[in-house]
């Protein structure tokens, strides 16, 4: 059994993994700002009241954990909470941008940061990121806050995975596959369900040997930068 935290938890991906964690016998820290029926009716520990962008999220999030017993430490931690905004050249919202890299790429920094004295030798960082956020892949511009947002996620985990290396963490950043969910407003090629397996999976058979790369999760394929 191993004990995994995950973010977003209370529907789509976050909760679709949650339920697989917990099926296996995993005991999951299930974190979000408010719980949904789905999540309450598993047997994750649900931390709620964390809105990624307030200043000192760090302290709810710690404070709940604390009062969780026999948490010894974390051995993953799933970054999966994100925001999306759909906007263009000609129509963006700088205060919107500004959102996205608060919750899409330093949220997750800080929760790491948060979470250290919890990370042990062997523990798996998951970032989940998204292929949008690729440089080289980028044919069809648009949604300027998310894809820099994500992009800047990117290198938050290769600066992750060089400074936690030496203590035998690994960081992988992780696109999920084009998935139905609220995020993409309900379009997409694959369900949450099948989405979260393929990232489990992935995440488990990863080593310290690929710490800092970039993967899509459903081809189980290396993604250009």
């Amino acid at each position: 059994m191993k004990t995994v935290l995950i973010t977003g938890a209370n529907k789509g991906i976050g909760l679709e993994m949650v339920k697989q964690h917990v099926n296996r016998g995993d005991k999951v820290i299930a974190v979000c700002r408010t719980p949904s029926k789905a999540l309450q009716a598993t047997d994750a520990a649900v931390v709620s009241n964390v809105d990624f962008l307030s200043e000192d999220f760090e302290k709810t999030l710690l404070n709940q954990i604390e009062q969780i017993s026999s948490i010894p430490h974390i051995d993953k931690v799933i970054a999966n909470a994100g925001i999306r905004d759909f906007d263009n050249y000609q129509d963006f919202d700088v205060k919107a941008i500004r959102n996205q890299f608060e919750v899409n790429t330093i949220a997750p920094l800080r929760l790491i940061k948060a979470l250290d004295a919890l990370l042990t030798e062997k523990t798996r960082i998951i970032l989940i990121s998204t292929r949008v956020a690729s440089h080289e892949d980028n044919t069809g511009g648009g949604e300027y806050g998310y894809r820099m947002s994500k992009s800047a996620l990117n290198m938050a985990g290769i600066n992750l995975s060089i400074s936690l290396r030496h203590r035998g963490i690994a960081v992988f950043m992780l696109h999920p596959g084009y998935v139905r969910t609220d995020l993409t407003l309900g379009e997409g090629l694959i369900d949450a369900n099948l989405s979260a397996q393929n990232i489990i999976e992935l995440s488990d058979h990863l080593t310290l040997n690929e710490s800092g790369s970039f993967w899509h999760a459903i081809e189980r394929i290396q993604l250009p930068w």
